[in-house]
Parts: structure tokens; C-alpha cells; sequence
């Protein structure tokens, strides 16, 4: 509370500054959002009882914009946070509040903020509020444009973790310098049909060591903690024409943390993206090798919060639900792999293409382990040592995911169209923490269609079908069947059913979670309402996942911006 006193004193001297300068008026934006759930107990999807019956995710921004000058504050509340969500959060205040001022070639910010160097290898803060996930840095950022073509930015702070008042704590202190230069800009003279920017970044953490002892050979040891822990990385961006290259390395120091298992070897992580595209056609590509790349602000953390860094994802995202039961997790302590999509419109008046064209997309994605051998003398992964030799470019014997996937989307009339999707996946369960579960292996289909009564009104209807031999734990066997159906009218109203049935459950009941929907939308504010039960499973978002518990019973939604 002390401090939020003074921010809101630095808040007033800032604001004094701004209207000093000749700034007067401003404006106040915002937007807001309350989760509601209400869940009852369900042996046979194993939903839990609930002791409080009603569980509220809230959050509110006020943002105060003046001229160059800007402040803001979130009130979040968690009464008590809704099923999936750490219990950490359960509470109510105010963990978001900033105010920043524009002055010539400066940007200073004071209090919390988010932040992203390149594409995040070394340096992400970030929030993502579906998986639960806050690392708001609160600090100072500085973001200098001295000259045109040259970006300098610079943070000092720690990272949010739940309620805790950080800087009482002996969290880690995050320090990094970013900066980037645009040739293009920079020099008048650089050939207009291409383009090159280039960066470096800079991060270093600081946390006091801690004594950690290991046994190797029958002998006890103290750990020698470092206790700056720094990490450097490059990256270029060149195009030409409808060409674009992309290219990210990374490499971390010494870093023995609990993700680790405390061993010594030096992460390094490699992001590579090319593009090429024409009328009709375009192909993508992405590789990516993560080796020993977990960085945190307190060695000690396990799970999503406290990451200073962002391991992005290179597995196609799903938006149907049965395509994105085996959600793939970024492993940050090794994996190499690569994933293609290739992009075609089969042109109009053909006889594939039809009257309006037809969109096919093919995408290939594979994911193993690194290929790993133990240091002489010690098993593999031993605290203390090195942990492993690796080979740079060579690919692990154990596969983690790989998926083929097909789509085609067909336009039959100017209100009908429809789309088909083909998925072939492998997923490895050790991937996310559940090393007892076979492989999977599994065919899933999807054909959904919208047909348009009028421009008020549109239906639209969906079958996903999976087959599979395997079981993912207890509430995820055998083959699935979802049936879909919504309609829409006037752009204001909505209603859903769906139901998903697990009838390939060989023994107890074969579950069926349905769920009944129906919202509004008014202007920018929107209230939706749901009924039904929702399976145990994953979700993910980016490649950073979470468990999400079974329900049965009420989800409420409504959210408003001004």
C-alpha cells in the first residue's frame, strides 16, 4: 500500500509536468470483464465439489491519457478464482499501475509494464489471462528513437508473482538492454526492394545464491550458485520482393535451477522463419532447436510464472476443440524441430475451384527430443555436472509431436460455404508430464458448414470425429464424437448446442458433455451464458499450457470497453 501511494505521488508530479508543458484536458478509456462459474460435483467426469458453489474471475482497466503523458491502473479479484486457476490468485487489489511520459526522442515508464525483445527468446513480459499467467514487470522501461532507423530500449525490475509484494521478497532482479536498426531507414540509400533490420538484447537476472547440496559418487557437494545469471541473443529480419527471412539465436549462461535438475550446461535456443508468397500460393516455414532454455527470476520456481523469456510454439494452433485434445507444450529444457504450410487458392471458374475459388492448406509439423549422451562418468542429467553433450543440428530418437493436416475451404454459393479438415497426430504424454500413458496416435476429422438466411441471420453446424486405440488418463478414452450447431441473428444474438461423447470408453459410462449457450452483444459490451460439462484436459495457448478440471454446472461471461 506504501507504494501505491507513492506511484500515485509520482502519478500527480508527472500530471503537474504534462499541464506545465501547455497539455490540458485528456481522456479516461478502459474495459472490463467478470468470469462467473458455478460448479457441481460429477463422479463420472470427476468434477469436484465445490465448498464455496460460485467461483468470479474479475478485472478492470482505467487508462488516463493526457497529451504525451499516460497512467493507468487493473483492479483484479479472484472470489475464488474459477476452476483451472492457481489458487495463488484468490484475492482482490491492485497489482497493475503505471504512468509513462513521451518527451522528444524518450518514453519513460514508471510502475508495471509489458515488454518483448525480438521474439522473445531471452526477454518476454507478457500476459496471457486464459492460462492464468502474469510476469508484469514493475520497474522502469525506457525506450529511446535517437536518430530514424535506431531503436534502444531499456527495463529494470522484478516480475509480478500472484500477490506477493515482490520487492519484499528475494525474487530476482531483471535487467536487459534491447536495440534494433532499421536500414532502411536509416540509410536513405538502401535499395527500396529490400529490407533489413537487425537487433541485439541483453539480459541479465540477479538473485542471491542459495545452499543446495548433491551426492554424486557416494561424496556430498555444495552447489556453487551463480548468482548473475545473463543471457545474450541476435536476430535479423530480411525481404525482398515476396521473400522475408527471419532468424533469432539465443544463448543463456550458466544456470543450474529445480527445471534443470541443477546442472551447469549453457542453454542456447535457435528460431528460424522464411516466407515466400505470390497470388494464389504461399509456403512457410519455421525450425526452432531449445536447449536448456529455462530462465526464471527465482531458481527455485517451477511451473508458468516467474519466466523471463518465451519459447514460441511451431505446432499448428487449433481452434476445434477435438484437434487440440493433444495440445503440444514447448520443452524448455530441449527440443529441436520444424513445421511447413503450404497455401494454394485453386482459381475461380475451374472445375475444383468453382464459381469462387477453393483455399487448400497442408501443414506439417515435427517436434523430438535433443539428441542427448551423458557426460563421462555420470548419468545423464546429474546435479551438479554439465548434465549432457548434444549435438547441434541432430535430432532426438524420441518424438514428442508431429501432425499432418489438411484444409480445404469451399465457397458453394454467396451463402453457403463449408469447411473440411483432415489431422493425422502423434503425441508423446511424456511431453506433458504424464510419462505413464502410451503414445498417441490419431485420426481426426472435422466438416463444419454456415449457410446465410439473410444478412441478419446465419446457421451454422459442425461434426469432429476422433479415432484413437489409446487412453490420455482416466476421463480421455478411446474415440470421441462432437456435434455442433449455432445461430446467429442480427449480429447481436447467439445460441449454441454442442455435445462432445467419449464413446470410445471401454468400460463405465460412455460420458456425453453438452453445453448449452446463448449471449449478447450491445455496442461494446457482450454477456454470454452457458450450461453443460466440460471434460479434464489441456489448454494451450502459444505452446505454454495448462490443466483445465472437469465441470458441470454454469459459466457466465460479460465484458464491456468504454
Amino acid at each position: 500500500m506504501k507504494r501505491f501511494f507513492i506511484f500515485l505521488i509520482v502519478c500527480s508530479c508527472l500530471s503537474s509536468f504534462a499541464n506545465a508543458q501547455g497539455i490540458i484536458g485528456g481522456k479516461v478509456t478502459g474495459n472490463f470483464q467478470t468470469d462467473i462459474q458455478a460448479s457441481k460435483e460429477d463422479s463420472t467426469i470427476g468434477a469436484k465439489k465445490l465448498d464455496d458453489k460460485l467461483r468470479i474471475n474479475s478485472f478492470a482497466n482505467f487508462i488516463y491519457t493526457n497529451g504525451d503523458f499516460s497512467a493507468g491502473v487493473r483492479f483484479e479479484g479472484y472470489l475464488n478464482p474459477i476452476l483451472g486457476f492457481d489458487s495463488q490468485y484468490e484475492g482482490a487489489g491492485v497489482p497493475y499501475r503505471f504512468a509513462s511520459y513521451k518527451k522528444d526522442f524518450l518514453e519513460i515508464t514508471l510502475g508495471n509494464f509489458y515488454e518483448q525483445f525480438g521474439s522473445g527468446l531471452i526477454f518476454r513480459s507478457y500476459e496471457e489471462r486464459n492460462l492464468g499467467i502474469d510476469n508484469a514487470m514493475d520497474g522502469l522501461r525506457v525506450s529511446a528513437k535517437p536518430i530514424d532507423g535506431v531503436v534502444i530500449k531499456g527495463v529494470v525490475g522484478k516480475q509480478r508473482y500472484y500477490w506477493d509484494d515482490i520487492w519484499s521478497t528475494d525474487n530476482g532482479l531483471v535487467r536487459g538492454l534491447d536495440a534494433e536498426i532499421m536500414l532502411n531507414d536509416l540509410i536513405s540509400s538502401f535499395p527500396s526492394d529490400y529490407r533489413l533490420n537487425i537487433g541485439g538484447s541483453f539480459v541479465s537476472v540477479y538473485e542471491k545464491a542459495d545452499n543446495i547440496f548433491t551426492t554424486i559418487n557416494g561424496t556430498q557437494y555444495r552447489l556453487n550458485i551463480p548468482e548473475n545469471i545473463g543471457a545474450g541473443a541476435f536476430r535479423l529480419n530480411f525481404s525482398y520482393k515476396n521473400f522475408n527471412l527471419g532468424a533469432e539465436y539465443a544463448q543463456k549462461g550458466q544456470d543450474p535451477n529445480a527445471v534443470n535438475n541443477y546442472i551447469y550446461r549453457k542453454g542456447n535456443a535457435f528460431f528460424l522463419t522464411a516466407d515466400y508468397s505470390i497470388k494464389g500460393f504461399a509456403l512457410r516455414f519455421e525450425g526452432k532447436r531449445i536447449d536448456n532454455m529455462s530462465f526464471k527470476s527465482k531458481r527455485t520456481s517451477t511451473g508458468n510464472m516467474l519466466n523471463v523469456n518465451y519459447l514460441p510454439a511451431i505446432t499448428k494452433q487449433h481452434s476445434y476443440s477435438l484437434m487440440s485434445m493433444y495440445s503440444y507444450a514447448t520443452q524448455v529444457n530441449g527440443e529441436i524441430g520444424f513445421q511447413a504450410d503450404v497455401m494454394y487458392k485453386i482459381p475461380k471458374n475451374t472445375t475444383l475451384g468453382g464459381k469462387y475459388g477453393t483455399d487448400v492448406k497442408l501443414n506439417y509439423s515435427y517436434i523430438t527430443a535433443l539428441d542427448r549422451e551423458p557426460i563421462d562418468n555420470y548419468i545423464l542429467d546429474q546435479t551438479g555436472t554439465e548434465g549432457y553433450k548434444s549435438s547441434f543440428f541432430k535430432f532426438g530418437d524420441e518424438i514428442y509431436f508431429s501432425e499432418i493436416n489438411l484444409e480445404v475451404n469451399k465457397k458453394f454459393s454467396k451463402d453457403y460455404k463449408m469447411n473440411f479438415m483432415y489431422s493425422y497426430q502423434t503425441f508423446n504424454p511424456i511431453a506433458f508430464g504424464h510419462a505413464g500413458n502410451p503414445m498417441i496416435y490419431a485420426n481426426i476429422f472435422v466438416v463444419d458448414g454456415t449457410y446465410k438466411f439473410s444478412s441478419h441471420q446465419s446457421l451454422k453446424g459442425e461434426i469432429q470425429w476422433l479415432l484413437t486405440k489409446q487412453d490420455y488418463d482416466e476421463f480421455a478414452k478411446g474415440d470421441w464424437l462432437q456435434l455442433g450447431a449455432e445461430y446467429n441473428l442480427n449480429g447481436k444474438w447467439f445460441f449454441a448446442l454442442s455435445d462432445q461423447w467419449n464413446y470410445g470408453t471401454e468400460q463405465g459410462d460412455k460420458v456425453h458433455y453438452y453445453n448449452i449457450s446463448v449471449g449478447c452483444t450491445q455496442n461494446t459490451t457482450r454477456v454470454s451464458l452457458s450450461y453443460g460439462k466440460q471434460r479434464q484436459g489441456i489448454l494451450c495457448i502459444g505452446g505454454v499450457c495448462r490443466e483445465v478440471p472437469a465441470s458441470n454446472g454454469l459459466f457466465m461471461t460479460i465484458t464491456s470497453s468504454f
